[in-house]
C-alpha cells in the first residue's frame, strides 16, 4: 500500500465527506487517520490514506477532480512516507504518547487577541511538549469575544510532565489568559 496526505477546504455543505470518501472507496483506498472541521464556515479535511499500489497521489488527486469542481473544493493530495512503525518520515515517535510517555489536555481562554496560540505553542515547544491534536474557536458575543484553545500533548517518555505543565500555566497565563491542564489517560482497546 502506498500512503498519501489528502487535504480539502471548501464551503460547508452538506455531503463533502460523503462524496470524498465515496471515491476514495472506488478507488480502493482506507483512510487511516483524519481530521475534518468547520472553521469559520468552511469545511476542512486532513486525511492519511493508504491506496493499492500503483494508485498515487496523482491518481487520486484526478479522480477527485469532479467532486472538488462541483462543491467548490480546493483538494491537494501528496504522497507521505510511513515508516515500519507507523510513523512518518522524519518522526521518531517520542513525544506522541508513547507507552512510557505522558499525555496531557490543555484549555487556555481568554479575551480574543493576537499572540494565544503563539505563546501556548511557544511554551510547549519550550517544555518539550509534542502537538498532538489543537483546536482554537472564538465564543461569546461580538461585542465580547472569547479565544477559547485546546490541545493535547504527549511528552517524551522521562520527562517530568507535571513540572512542564505547571510551567506551561505560568508563561501563558501571564500573557493574561486562563490555562488549565490535566493528565489524560489512554485508554488501550
Amino acid at each position: 500500500m502506498e500512503h498519501v496526505a489528502l487535504t480539502a477546504v471548501g464551503a460547508d455543505r452538506p455531503g463533502i465527506v460523503a462524496a470524498l470518501t465515496g471515491v476514495l472507496v472506488d478507488l480502493g483506498c482506507n483512510l487511516e487517520d483524519s481530521t475534518m472541521s468547520i472553521l469559520r464556515g468552511h469545511f476542512a479535511v486532513l486525511l492519511v490514506i493508504a491506496a493499492p499500489d500503483g494508485t498515487g497521489a496523482e491518481a487520486i488527486e484526478a479522480a477527485l477532480a469532479p467532486v472538488a469542481e462541483r462543491l467548490g473544493l480546493m483538494v491537494v493530495v501528496r504522497p507521505l512516507q510511513i515508516e515500519a512503525d507507523g510513523q512518518g518520515e522524519g518522526h521518531h515517535g517520542e513525544a506522541d504518547a508513547g507507552p512510557d510517555g505522558e499525555v496531557y489536555a490543555f484549555s487556555v481562554h481568554g479575551a480574543d487577541r493576537p499572540g494565544i496560540v503563539h505563546r501556548a505553542t511557544e511554551a510547549l515547544a519550550e517544555a518539550g511538549g509534542n502537538i498532538i491534536d489543537l483546536s482554537t474557536r472564538l465564543v461569546g458575543s461580538d461585542d465580547e469575544p472569547v479565544y477559547v484553545l485546546t490541545l493535547t500533548v504527549g511528552f517524551v517518555p522521562g520527562t517530568d510532565a507535571e513540572a512542564a505543565a505547571a510551567t506551561i500555566r505560568r508563561s501563558v497565563e501571564a500573557f493574561g489568559v486562563q490555562c488549565h491542564a490535566h493528565r489524560v489517560e489512554i485508554d488501550v482497546l
